[in-house]
């Protein structure tokens, strides 16, 4: 397996991690539900850094390369991410948890309620 990180420093951006959850909410996640050998993808912010990104894990056999959703967070942004990296994927393992996903992120949290 293989694991992406993808991070943007915001400052240079009119963005915000706000706006960009906004994005999220409205459609941002919905192209990424068809993507062939992708296991997961989600999304993270860093306040206090000002930074914004997704790490996504991927089957072994999957082709990175192979043609994507286009890539709005880097349009509405301005510029493609500050870091981007892909590593090899040594363990992966669940914890005791309740079952289905049923937190889908502060994206999806009630406005006003997220952090």
């Amino acid at each position: 397996m293989k694991a992406t990180i993808s991070w943007w420093d915001l400052t240079g951006s009119g963005q915000t991690i706000d706006s960009l959850r906004l994005y999220l909410r409205d459609e941002g996640v919905e192209p990424w539900t068809e993507i062939h050998g992708m296991r997961l993808k989600f999304w993270i912010s860093d306040r206090e850094t000002n930074r914004w990104g997704a790490v996504m894990l991927w089957d072994s056999g999957a082709d990175l390369t192979a043609p994507m959703p286009p890539n709005r967070a880097t349009e509405l942004i301005g510029y493609p991410p500050t870091v981007r990296m892909v590593s090899d994927v040594e363990a992966i393992v669940e914890g005791v948890h309740a079952g289905r996903l049923v937190e889908r992120g502060l994206a999806f949290e009630p406005i006003g309620k997220s952090s």
